[in-house]
């Protein structure tokens, strides 16, 4: 089946640019979990009539002209060529069919793009595994957009369940409960002014930090094209809710103090079964890249929308990125959890972010890298960006998802996650909600980070912030 549109070409952005390089390839990876099995003889339909019509990148690839200039050019699309359909092994169980999604998730993810080709794909797993009946994997070039667009573009195939005629709902932007004594005088005008700019100096600074080798980064070269494991979390929204309230934070607050204090509780274990200098690993100093969106958000808009001149949301890749570092265990690399106060993690998460927001480096990452460009060309640039990444321990991203139950073509979605793949860290994590659960999917370089005991600490981290704040059961001396 061939798709033809004779639109104009469309110039490459920056940031497409830098994430299809020869530097990096950066892609997105969002997997549907499904209550049914999945009737692919819909597939081909589906993809024509609802998903390519989304925008015309996806049925583009990026080509150059003679000089240089990169730009989105319409070719025809052969639908065969983009959808696979993997066959495993007939007659399993739900347990060993986990194997193998779980190895063919990590292989495709290693796979790269031919460059004579839009620059997407769709995976259809028909085999019932613990999780779910079946699983339709998006693969998808980050050049084509954000995470924001990309999963604006996938909601934009989906309906309610209970109601296709109504319109999905999204969480409402949530700011801190935390009322830190507003200053609305001159003077306290003054003081956010002189904190903001000591604030810039000091994260302008973090940006050329490069974290050592410790049990959550091997600081190898390549680690982009090494075997991954990638595994997920759910936590219940409304326990995080309550932390949240009684803690006066938001929710990204509390979650990225979980997952801070779960890292330590792991980088602790792993150092611990060694010598006293590797146990000191623990403690080590630590940096999560954390993506954050540029846009003015209040939920997603229609692609319609987003694809307007003036758009308010505008399509493409509009972030930037905090260098957050991740809290030290109180009293060094120690075993002795007894005296730990778990809501020091939340507290510092909200605080330095916070701080962080304050700061005019994300505005002086975006010019640095445009400097880049101009006087270097985009490949100087993508340099920058992917030694930015490389350089530290974590990279986070999170993206709301809908209240109500989605289905596709009438097959309902049970789960919604995603993760981003191409880039250089050992440990990346991503979160995101729907139907009020919050889903932590974990990719890590395989043979490297422990998939099962990584999980483990951040369970643990999410249970002991949760009896912390909701049962009152901090450590005496806290």
């Amino acid at each position: 089946m061939e798709y033809y549109s004779d639109e104009c070409d469309m110039p490459v952005s920056p940031n497409a640019q830098y994430f299809n390089s020869s530097v990096m390839s950066f892609c997105i990876l969002g997997v549907l979990e499904l209550e049914i099995p999945f009737d692919d003889s819909q597939s081909l339909t589906l993809l024509k009539n609802v998903f390519l019509p989304i925008n015309p990148r996806f049925s583009s690839i990026m080509v150059g002209d003679r000089n240089g200039v990169q730009k989105w050019k319409r070719v025809e699309v052969k639908l065969e060529d983009h959808i696979k359909v993997p066959s495993f092994p007939a007659g399993l169980s739900p347990e060993l069919y986990d194997k193998y999604f779980n190895d063919y998730l990590s292989k495709i993810s290693l796979d790269q793009f031919p460059q004579n080709k839009p620059l997407w794909e769709v995976h259809v797993l028909k085999y019932a595994t613990s999780n779910a009946a079946g699983h339709i994997i998006f693969k998808l070039h980050h050049a084509l957009g954000d995470g924001f667009s990309l999963m604006g573009a996938l909601l934009s195939c989906l309906q309610r369940a209970d109601n296709p005629s109504l319109p999905l709902t999204f969480p409402s932007r949530e700011s801190s409960s935390t009322r830190d004594g507003k200053n609305n005088g001159i003077l306290g005008g003054l003081g956010r002014v002189f904190t903001g700019v000591a604030d810039t100096v000091l994260d302008f600074g973090s940006i050329f930090v490069k974290d050592g080798q410790t049990p959550i980064r091997s600081g190898e070269d390549g680690a982009e094209f090494r075997p991954n494991v990638i595994t997920t979390l759910t936590f219940s929204l409304d326990r995080v809710k309550q932390i949240k309230a009684k803690l006066g934070v938001t929710i990204n607050d509390v979650i990225t103090g979980v997952i801070f204090l779960g890292t330590r509780l792991y980088m602790q274990q792993s150092s611990s079964t060694k010598d006293d200098h590797n146990e000191q690993q623990g403690n080590t100093n630590a940096t999560a890249l954390v993506v954050l969106n540029t846009r003015a958000l209040g939920g997603y808009k229609t692609i319609e929308e987003m694809v307007q001149t003036k758009s308010e949301m505008p399509w493409g890749n509009h972030f930037t990125f905090l260098h957050v570092s991740i809290p030290k265990l109180s009293g060094g690399a120690t075993n002795d959890q007894a005296n730990l106060n778990p809501l020091r993690f939340v507290k510092e998460a909200h605080r330095i972010i916070k701080r962080k927001r304050n700061s005019a480096v994300v505005y002086l990452t975006g010019w640095m890298l445009e400097i880049l460009r101009k006087f270097g060309g985009p490949e100087v640039a993508a340099q920058y960006f992917y030694n930015t990444m490389k350089n530290s321990s974590i990279a986070m991203s999170n993206l709301i998802g809908p209240v109500e139950k989605m289905a596709l073509a009438k097959h309902p979605i049970k789960g919604l996650y995603f993760t981003f793949i191409g880039s250089p860290e050992s440990l990346a994590i991503t979160i995101m909600s729907y139907i009020g659960e919050l889903r932590i999917t974990i990719r890590m370089e395989k043979g490297f980070i422990d998939p099962k005991k990584f999980n483990s600490c951040i369970q643990k981290a999410f249970d002991m912030i949760f009896k912390a704040a909701v049962q009152n059961t901090l450590p005496p001396n806290s």
